[in-house]
């Protein structure tokens, strides 16, 4: 993907047209995120990732129809590849190659299904006070019905911010419900399909700046160092913004005993021993203070079996370290604190 040395003012945000070259990659980059994006940033040259970096950055608000728009534009280009068949069998087996098995099987199995069959897993991904925002001008019998197809915290949340009188309604209603006809259950999810889900991208737009730091998370420390000072200096603000965000290595020490644990159960021994050989001081007293004295003995010994360690390695079994741990907080297995724990980010 090629990219010009400047870049032109976003113009126009409803018309692609009037976007620059690099305000379009960014987009397009900005949806594939970190780890579909990788291949491409490492194929660019540095300034070309400066330039993206401050085009993300400049983007702002893109409504959702500029944003198909300029897919659009992007995949018509590359018809020039060539004509392609799609297949139910060829597009599972492309998924399968790219996404977890599990996504892949939801996925499919909406599209072999009727429409809105996974609609309620989709309500469970939406922040409550979206949801609660959205269920407040709906009949308290539509509610009612919505959230009775959500967990049961989830449904907790949303009542608490509803109107009370409404909220009492709804409550009433759930108490008395029976079983929804199907019919009307099929309403229903066609009407948060038509009016809720498919605009949602328009009130719960990500922060680019969440983006940026998942996409910064990916170098490694030089790449990161350089980029991180190149916004220094063209937008300090930013660059703050992006540090408070990012995840590093170094945030595992915020972990409780509970969490270190969990987390030493799944690291691998070789690579414990080599993302701990290029760490401080700091964090490798706090790993060894989680072991016995024994296996602290043992992974000193690995640590100086393994001879010299190129910079690149070490960073990669950091970056395995921080990535083992985002996996066992989003399975709820431990909390990562960052701030000097003032906020607690739950992957």
């Amino acid at each position: 993907m090629a990219v010009a040395p400047k870049t032109a003012a976003v113009g126009n945000a409803g018309d692609p047209k009037e976007m620059s070259g690099p305000h379009k990659a960014a987009v397009i980059l900005l949806l594939l995120g970190d780890e579909f994006g990788k291949p491409i940033w490492s194929e660019l040259e540095d300034h070309e990732i400066r330039i993206l970096s401050r085009s993300m950055t400049e983007l702002g608000t893109v409504e959702a129809e500029t944003v198909e728009r300029v897919m659009v534009d992007f995949v018509a280009k590359l018809s020039n590849a060539g004509s392609v068949t799609g297949s139910y069998d060829r597009t599972e087996a492309l998924l399968a190659r790219i996404l977890p098995k599990g996504q892949v099987a939801m996925i499919m199995e909406e599209i072999r299904g009727p429409a809105g069959r996974n609609m309620w897993q989709k309500l469970a991904n939406i922040e409550a006070a979206v949801l609660a925002n959205f269920l407040k001008n709906e009949y308290p019998q539509t509610v009612a019905v919505v959230l009775s197809k959500v967990k049961p915290d989830h449904a907790a949340q949303v009542l608490r911010m509803l109107p009370e009188e409404l909220a009492i309604d709804v409550v009433q209603r759930m108490l008395r419900m029976e079983n929804v006809q199907k019919e009307a259950l099929d309403h229903i999810e066609q009407t948060l399909r038509s009016e809720f889900v498919t605009t949602l991208s328009t009130t719960q737009r990500k922060d680019p700046h969440e983006t940026m730091a998942v996409i910064f998370n990916s170098f490694d420390r030089q790449t990161e160092s350089r980029f991180l000072s190149s916004l220094d200096v063209i937008s300090k603000d930013s660059a703050r913004k992006i540090r408070a965000l990012m995840f590093t290595f170094e945030d595992l020490q915020k972990l409780d005993p509970a969490g270190l644990q969990a987390l030493m159960r799944v690291v691998e021994r070789d690579v414990l021993a080599k993302a701990l050989k290029g760490a401080n001081a700091e964090a490798k007293a706090f790993f060894f203070a989680g072991m016995s004295t024994r296996a602290a003995k043992n992974l000193e010994d690995d640590m100086q079996s393994t001879g010299p360690l190129r910079l690149k390695e070490v960073d990669e079994a950091q970056a395995r370290m921080v990535a083992l741990a985002k996996d066992l907080a989003d399975k709820g297995e431990l909390v990562i604190a960052k701030n000097n724990g003032e906020d607690e980010l739950i992957y």
